[in-house]
């Protein structure tokens, strides 16, 4: 039915205006309740064609459920339904209108959320869901794109798409198993019956991800994620330190052993606590900052949240001081994976528990360095770079870094797929812009020096060159607070995918290993191309 002005209406009452965003299983719509004069968030429900018809129904009983379960909740942390109505063989939701950003996306804008404002967001979260499962509710599909963050700092939990009262089964089918992989509970995965704790792993895996970008079970594929969800323990070391206990305590495999949400909320106060003593500024609210940058903020997501000091992912350990082979594998085995903790403001190379004792406190020059030439890694991904020897490797599926053992000098490579760099027309200047925006919020001067195109026998190449005094440290914790850094950055596109090099020191120390940056940034190849020799 169309309204006078010839906008959709469903039951006569919403008018539809436009879509907000889609998913598999439906499209939500901004709409207008013609009776109470307000605007209201519709979602349309996609039912697969094809079905047969116990599924059809099976699927509309799904999504009345849906609302009938999330109408009973009343808390400021949850979406608020409205109503459900009926058009065209299939239900209408219709619910609050929430001007605001899912977690997820905010986080591929502008990066990991600043840990005060993260543990101000997992309290609002754990208050919703302590509201449901007192209402005997389980969210069972927590995860970032499920968690709305709106300009003023409130933090919604969303679709209750697949929401059960606690001992109802009535939509569950023999071998299926509902919620995301990536952020479900062991015990679920492995179909036993899930509860409160179920719903506080994902939490957990959800708090990781803010910080980390992802989930730390997140493989590529649902059976590899699944194996690693039952198999393989999370990995800290790129993780704030100040949040290793909750985590931990969240991601508990053993449901009974897992921390309940009031000692989980003691933790993120305890966090915050911390945060304010250190007489921090409360950080600009996420979504704003998003919502600043649009549609190029996303670019930058992409193109530089991991370029910025460090990447966002989980790690794997790369050799140190020795070439890889260059069939290398590019997932090492769970015995490989890096458990390490964050690097202190002058870390040891070797990410372990403990710093190393025998380490110096004052940066050594390596003396092999100009007798014989860097090692060499090759990636399976087609492009290799010498690297400094004895500095400590790690590696991400699209971001690999290497860092001085003092901590004084670091090395990146960012591989871009075409398709992120889309936006930016495939430019490397305006790659390096986008990094050049996403980076500027966290220090505390960022001085340009030089920036434009370059020659490059690689492909279509840009420099930036510039000074930056360390300022925010969450992003990576070998900076240190009013320490001047000198980096340059390479941003090359060829074939069809995009890499930034990223070469940083201290500053004092830049001319010293001019040789060695030189030769580093020169040996950066990709596809057949030759390994440059020392100059």
């Amino acid at each position: 039915m169309a309204s006078p002005d010839g906008e959709r209406l469903i039951a006569r009452r919403y008018r539809l205006s436009s879509k907000l965003g889609q998913g598999g299983m439906g499209v939500v719509w901004l709409g207008y309740d013609t009776l109470l004069n307000r605007r209201v968030a519709i979602k349309e429900v996609l039912v697969p064609p094809g079905l047969p018809p116990m599924e059809h129904e099976r699927q509309l009983l799904r999504t009345a459920r849906e609302a009938r379960t999330a109408a009973r909740l009343n808390h400021p942390g949850i979406v608020q339904i409205y109503d459900v109505a009926e058009q065209d063989g299939r239900p209408w939701i219709i619910m609050e209108l929430i001007d605001a950003q899912p977690l997820d996306e905010i986080v591929r804008a502008t990066g990991p959320i600043p840990v005060r404002q993260l543990a101000d967001i997992g309290r609002q979260i754990l208050s919703a869901l302590t509201t449901a499962h007192e209402a005997g509710i389980l969210h069972r599909d927590v995860k970032p794109s499920n968690i709305l963050l709106t300009d003023e700092g409130r933090a919604v939990l969303t679709d209750f798409g697949i929401a059960t009262a606690e001992g109802d089964s009535s939509l569950t089918q023999t071998g299926m198993v509902a919620g995301s992989p990536s952020f479900l509970a062991p015990e679920r995965a492995r179909g036993q019956a899930g509860g409160p704790a179920s719903d506080l792993w994902s939490f957990g895996a959800t708090l990781y991800a803010g910080l980390m970008g992802r989930s730390p079970f997140e493989r590529g594929d649902t059976m590899a994620t699944l194996t690693a969800l039952l198999t393989e323990e999370a990995v800290y070391g790129r993780i704030p330190k100040v949040f290793h206990g909750v985590l931990r305590g969240l991601l508990e495999r053993d449901p009974a052993k897992r921390l309940d949400a009031a000692a989980a909320d003691r933790m993120l106060a305890a966090i915050q606590d911390e945060q304010r003593a250190k007489g921090g500024v409360p950080a600009r609210s996420a979504a704003e900052e998003g919502q600043r940058r649009g549609r190029r903020g996303i670019l930058l997501g992409a193109v530089a949240a991991a370029v910025v000091v460090g990447a966002a992912v989980a790690w794997v350990a790369l050799p140190r001081g020795q070439g890889v082979p260059a069939d290398a594998a590019i997932s090492a085995p769970p015995s490989a994976v890096a458990a390490t903790t964050p690097l202190p403001a002058t870390p040891s190379a070797t990410p372990t528990a403990e710093a190393d004792p025998t380490r110096s406190a004052t940066p050594q020059a390596s003396p092999t360095l100009a007798r014989r030439p860097p090692p060499v890694w090759r990636s399976r991904d087609g492009w290799s770079i010498a690297f400094p020897r004895g500095w400590r490797g790690s590696r991400s599926d699209v971001y690999t870094e290497w860092l001085r053992r003092d901590g004084n000098g670091h090395l990146g490579v960012h591989r871009v797929s075409a398709e992120q760099v889309t936006d930016a027309g495939s430019d490397p200047v305006e790659i390096l812009r986008a990094a050049e925006e996403i980076f500027t919020p966290y220090t505390v001067e960022l001085t340009t020096l030089r920036s434009g195109g370059v020659n490059s026998p690689v492909g279509v190449a840009a420099e930036w060159e510039f000074t930056w005094v360390g300022g925010d440290t969450t992003r990576a914790e070998w900076v240190v607070q009013g320490q001047t850094y000198r980096e340059l950055r390479r941003a090359v596109v060829v074939d069809g995918a995009a890499y930034v090099v990223e070469w940083t020191m201290v500053a004092d120390e830049w001319d010293k290993r001019r040789k060695v940056r030189e030769h580093v940034l020169r040996s950066f190849t990709t596809g057949d191309a030759e390994v440059g020799t020392p100059g």
